[in-house]
Parts: structure tokens; C-alpha cells; sequence
């Protein structure tokens, strides 16, 4: 065999080890960058956490891993909780509880990180004590653009469930097929001064306890937009209010639509805060199926069984109940028989009231009615008529 044969056999040889020490030199090399990245994801986790701190939301694990490699990283958190210290007027603490928490983020696209909730969730309401159970089947999240100021971010919970703790037995509160809410930064929106876009929706959801009225199901979506933010760096919400309000920023409420059996409503508007804290502005209202929805309120009957004060200090402030009942007394012994006829034309009457306050109005091709709808200083007026107060934001 000539020298020339031997040479090119031992080069022969060298080249099948060459593939498999390339390709281990690479696994051993991206081992090194999984794990170090791994280490990182917590050291910045922690500081999310320090910084989240500072602003009044407590995040905590009772034991936290992440797993995932070669591909993702997925950090799971198991005996998660949350307490809210300084989220509301009254500073008072609101912790909720949950089971496990799984985060997860590809290597590929950092950037993009999803999380899935287990549940239940137990929420503590610092100001009355009561306790509240979550339940869901299937709860998830996710967040594009970290580490820096997320793109957008949506949360999906499949047929959620809230009822309130009272001893050993869950009293239902509110219950959904799904609800949804999605946010994100508006095109061309500066970073010093940032314009939220907003999706709400609601499939199924109904409320038990309130009034009969709200415990039928109904489907709700609702689009805005928030104004007035001067950065999205992490802050206690009466701070961030305080700000919106200073910085004159709103919230136009671009379309929103609730659908109930036969009644379908659209507002759209905007809403700004006062000095107070409290919600100013108006929204334009259009309602289908009123002569329906009337009845159902049971103005008659309140009014047979007494109206209680804090209705009337609701729709009538200043008015006392007993001065309405003895009001109905005295036309009953005036007229006999005339203080029952006008409790039970009540509900014509407040028919007749809105109609008089509103316009005639075509709805998805049906007949509807159009009427402001306006917040002053915290109080709702449907025209002249006080319907409710909605409490200071900060």
C-alpha cells in the first residue's frame, strides 16, 4: 500500500468524528446558555417581583422551579398568592390564593410568555373580611413584549365561577361560559404618553343575588380606549388615577353592546374623573325591548312592599320612606283605592319617563329608544332621575 493510500484512509476516518464532536460541542454549549438563561429568568423574576412590591402588589410562591429544557423555559408556582395593599381609597389589603401557576416562554421568542391558572382561587376582601372562591376550568394568559413594556396582553377564563364563602357553604354570586379581556398598545401611541386599546367580552355571564333581572344570562362586549397615562411602569391604581384625571385623560368608550333575550343595548362615550376621584362624562344609550325589561324590575311590587331607604336615597335623594307611605296613605283615604291604582301604573309611569327623556331609534332593525346616559361626580342620572352612585376611585 503506497504512503499516499494511508494518508487518505486516516483523513477518511477523522471525518466521522468530526460531525458527532461538532454537534456535542454545540449540546454541551447550549446546555451552558439554557441553564444560565434559567438563572437569569429567576434573578428577573425576583426583581419583577421587588418592583411590583414597591406599588402595592405583594406576588409571592410557596415553591417556584423551572423546567422546560431543551426548547422553553417553564417556571411553575405552586401555592401562588397575591396581596393588593394600596389598590383602592381604603388601602386595605386584597389577597387572593391560588394552587399552581405555569409560565411559559420559548427560547426562540422570549418575548412572548403564557401562562395557564389552576384552580380554585380564594380572595380575601380586606375591608368586610368576606371570602370568595373562583373556580374555572380552564384559565389562561399571555404577554408579548417583555422584558420591557408589553405590546399587548390578553386573560381567557372558560366558564369562571365566583361564590361567596358563608361558613362552610358557597353562596353563588356570578357565573360565565367565558370572559375575556384583551389590551394593547394603540398604533403610533408614544412612550410618554401611552393610549391603551381595550376588549371586554362576556359570553353567558349572569349575577345572582342582585335582582332577578341580572340573573338571566346575558353576552356583553365592550371596546375603549384610556388616555392620559404618562408611562406604564408598575404603580398603585389611585396613583395612576390621580394622573389620568390630572393629565385630563378619559375613557371613550368606542362600542359596547349587552344582549338579553330580546333586549339589546349599545352605549358609546366618554368617561373622565373628577377632582373627587369620582366618574364624569356621558354615554349615549340605545335600547331595544324596554317594554320588557320594565316589568321585570318590579317597581309594583317594591312599591306594595315599601320601598326601602336606601332606594330612595338611590333614585330620590332626600325622600324618606316613611313620608312615601304615608304619602300613598292619604290618597287612599282621600280616594279611596287611588294610592293602589298609581302603585300599580308605577311601572307605566317610568315607561312613560324614559320615553319622554328619550328619542325614537332603530336598533339591529328593530324599535328602540335613545337617551343620555350621564355620570356627575360619581352620581348616574337617567335625565333628571338619580339611579345610582358609583364610590371614588381614589
Amino acid at each position: 500500500m503506497s504512503n499516499m493510500t494511508v494518508a487518505a484512509g486516516r483523513r477518511s476516518r477523522w471525518g466521522l468524528f468530526i460531525a458527532p464532536v461538532v454537534v456535542l460541542v454545540l449540546a454541551v454549549a447550549w446546555s451552558c446558555f439554557w441553564f444560565y438563561a434559567a438563572s437569569q429568568a429567576e434573578v428577573a423574576a425576583d426583581a419583577w417581583r421587588a418592583q411590583e412590591a414597591k406599588s402595592g402588589r405583594i406576588y409571592d410562591c410557596a415553591k417556584r422551579s423551572i423546567a422546560g429544557f431543551p426548547f422553553r423555559f417553564e417556571v411553575q408556582c405552586s401555592g401562588a398568592s397575591v396581596a393588593l395593599v394600596s389598590q383602592n381609597a381604603s388601602k386595605t389589603p386584597f389577597t387572593a390564593k391560588l394552587d399552581n401557576i405555569l409560565v411559559v416562554a420559548q427560547v426562540y421568542d422570549p418575548k412572548l410568555v403564557i401562562a395557564e391558572f389552576s384552580a380554585p382561587a380564594t380572595l380575601i376582601d380586606g375591608v368586610t373580611q368576606n371570602t370568595f372562591v373562583v373556580n374555572w376550568s380552564k384559565g389562561r394568559s399571555s404577554v408579548v413584549g417583555l422584558p420591557a413594556v408589553p405590546d399587548r396582553a390578553s386573560i381567557v377564563f372558560d366558564d369562571p365561577t365566583l361564590n361567596r364563602l358563608d361558613g362552610s357553604m358557597q353562596v353563588p354570586l356570578a357565573r360565565a361560559k367565558q370572559v375575556e379581556l384583551h389590551g394593547r398598545l394603540a398604533d403610533g401611541s408614544p412612550a410618554d404618553h401611552p393610549v391603551i386599546e381595550t376588549v371586554a367580552h362576556i359570553a353567558q355571564g349572569s349575577i345572582q343575588g342582585v335582582h332577578p333581572l341580572l340573573a338571566e344570562p346575558f353576552e356583553a362586549d365592550t371596546r375603549a380606549k384610556i388616555t392620559g397615562l404618562s408611562d406604564l411602569t408598575p404603580k398603585p391604581w389611585p396613583q395612576r388615577f390621580r394622573e389620568i384625571q390630572a393629565a385630563g385623560g378619559h375613557i371613550e368608550i368606542v362600542q359596547s353592546r349587552i344582549q338579553q333575550g330580546e333586549m339589546i343595548a349599545v352605549a358609546a362615550g366618554t368617561l373622565g374623573l373628577s377632582a373627587n376621584g369620582r366618574l364624569d362624562g356621558e354615554l349615549q344609550m340605545t335600547v331595544t325591548g324596554l317594554e320588557r325589561v320594565i316589568p321585570a324590575l318590579g317597581i309594583e311590587k317594591m312599591l306594595e312592599e315599601g320601598v326601602p331607604q336606601a332606594t330612595l336615597d338611590r333614585v330620590a335623594p332626600g325622600v324618606k320612606s316613611q313620608d312615601l307611605t304615608n304619602l300613598f296613605g292619604a290618597l287612599d283615604r282621600a280616594v279611596p283605592g287611588l294610592g293602589k291604582v298609581i302603585k300599580q301604573n308605577a311601572n307605566a309611569g317610568l315607561a312613560a319617563g324614559i320615553n319622554s327623556i328619550g328619542t325614537e331609534s332603530t336598533l339591529e332593525g328593530r324599535k328602540a329608544r335613545s337617551f343620555p346616559l350621564k355620570f356627575a361626580d360619581g352620581a348616574v342620572l337617567l335625565g333628571p332621575v338619580k339611579v345610582g352612585q358609583i364610590p371614588p376611585l381614589y
